[in-house]
């Protein structure tokens, strides 16, 4: 076979794998991140927890309510039960609040955006990592690993080799 027909196999299958992935993650972000960042700058109990219950209600019908998210080992910071639980106890506080003063609304809110929201070097929603492939992250695993091997593999078959350059020896 054509050392470019398989690098362009090679390259093409990379790029729709990657594709699917950042798909995945743009869908995750639309549905769940966006809307856990929105909570956690929410100004108001009620748009709080208007966000609080589209999150939880995609995490429902898509079943994300436990497991890890982790390939080799179970680390806590994978942990969707504890996550899950968390948003849930959130939104339950949220709830709780009916006729309280300003100030006690006040202190909920800011608990909620320091529950949702890390604060490393930058503003960061707090979600498992590797959560928009959940459960099939070991596959995903897999795919992304292939998938950089073969763009490697297809872009160095597109080089040009010593002898392609025409030398006259």
């Amino acid at each position: 076979m054509n050392k470019i027909l398989i690098a362009v196999i090679l390259i093409s299958s990379s790029l729709s794998i990657l594709g699917v992935r950042i798909y995945k993650s743009v869908i995750f972000k639309q549905n769940v991140t966006g809307h856990l960042k929105r909570a956690g700058d929410a100004n108001t109990v009620e748009l709080a927890k208007e966000e609080l219950a589209y999150v939880i209600s995609y995490l429902d019908k898509n079943n994300i309510k436990e497991g890890y998210t982790s390939v080799l080992w179970k680390t806590p910071d994978e942990d969707i039960s504890f996550w899950y639980r968390n948003i849930i106890a959130s939104k339950a506080e949220l709830d709780s609040l009916t006729n309280n003063s300003a100030l006690e609304k006040t202190n909920v809110l800011m608990k909620l955006r320091e529950t949702l929201i890390d604060e490393d070097e930058k503003l960061k929603v707090t979600v498992p990592t590797g959560l928009s492939v959940f459960p099939n992250n070991k596959i995903w695993a897999a795919l992304t690993t292939f998938a950089l091997l073969a763009l490697i593999s297809g872009i160095i078959l597109l080089v040009p080799d010593e002898k392609g350059k025409g030398k006259s020896e």
